[in-house]
């Protein structure tokens, strides 16, 4: 049958030109206890549910760009999650087999989500970076020993910071009419604060770059002390956190960092979901978290912008799990 003549162009036409270009939203409750606008980018409506789908967009665009990934080449990467679900849309849109590493102490609901997804699923032991096992470098081995597979290598691969200097920070830009005074953001890659970070402070170097940083990690003593060194843990968080400074995060200019507890986490959370409707993960609760602070530090009338990572539907069934939270003594 013939195809009707088109007569709009006001539509996408596939997954990846789907993602980006996602809402600002002023989050009423924290704003007003504030005195400031809270505003949070909606990245849990990008297509794959998560800020990660631009990271995965972006390293899969310029490895087919450099010649990398070829036609009929497998796609693999370590990943907690989301940059796995991101990827895997979009290996199934154009046609690569994608293979994930995961560490075995993630949300289940993540593993299944990946699985229905048709990724090969390889949950391993959750070792330090330092140790061979780890997740990250078995997907590096696996690259390097198999034919035809390209390792994503999120963490220090520079396209996930350059597709965030080219889509995020433009949009926040443009969303706040340049009146941004902060944009705080937690680092798992360090792909999102260090593409933001490069764009803002090229608009105007007065705006703060802070870095949101969960227990257990060592990202909040770098920036203060200039030392990664870790922090006292665990947390419960996801995806977040590092006991190293990438190469997505190497050389970012960022003004501060706050250090945010579970239990505070856990609460901004459940009282923005209780007030307002929002189900969100873990990682935005610490970006929650950190900006309200850096809202109080900069005093009223101020912007902060930070991310809603992604909903809570990946969480339920430990963050949204009262039994759970009572056995980790968060309840």
């Amino acid at each position: 049958m013939q195809q009707p003549a088109a007569t709009t162009q006001n539509w996408t036409n596939s997954f990846s030109a789907a993602i980006g270009d996602t809402p600002l939203i002023r989050l009423s409750t924290l704003s007003r206890e504030t005195g400031c606008n809270i505003l949070g980018k909606a990245e849990f409506l990008n297509p794959g549910g998560s800020v990660k789908d631009r990271a995965a967009l972006g390293m899969i665009d310029a490895a087919e760009a450099s010649g990398r990934l070829v036609k009929n080449g497998t796609v693999v990467e370590g990943t907690a999650g989301n940059t796995g679900i991101g990827l895997v849309h979009i290996c199934n849109e154009r046609a690569y087999p994608c293979v994930i590493y995961m560490p075995d102490n993630q949300s289940p609901e993540k593993a299944q989500l990946l699985q229905t997804l048709g990724a090969d699923v390889r949950q391993v032991p959750a070792v330090p970076y330092k140790d061979p096992a780890n997740f990250q470098k078995q997907a590096g081995e696996y690259a390097s020993t198999t034919p035809g597979v390209f390792w994503t290598n999120q963490f220090d691969n520079t396209a996930n910071r350059d597709i965030h200097f080219r889509t995020t920070g433009p949009e926040i830009w443009r969303q706040t009419d340049g009146l941004v005074d902060a944009f705080v953001t937690a680092c798992g890659t360090g792909g999102t604060l260090a593409g933001v970070s490069r764009y803002l402070k090229q608009k105007n170097q007065n705006i703060q770059i802070v870095l949101a940083d969960p227990m257990g990690s060592a990202l909040y003593n770098y920036v203060k002390t200039g030392l990664p060194e870790i922090s006292k843990g665990p947390s419960i968080t996801e995806g977040i956190g590092n006991s190293r400074i990438t190469g997505n995060l190497a050389d970012t200019l960022i003004d501060d960092a706050v250090q945010v507890q579970d239990l505070d986490m856990i609460n901004v959370l459940y009282k923005l979901l209780m007030k307002e409707g929002w189900y969100l993960g873990s990682s935005t609760g610490i970006n929650l978290c950190a900006a309200v602070q850096t809202a109080l530090k900069l005093g009223p009338g101020h912007t902060i912008v930070t991310m809603l990572c992604d909903s809570g539907n990946k969480y339920q069934s430990r963050l949204y799990n009262k039994e759970f939270l009572q056995e980790k003594g968060l309840a």
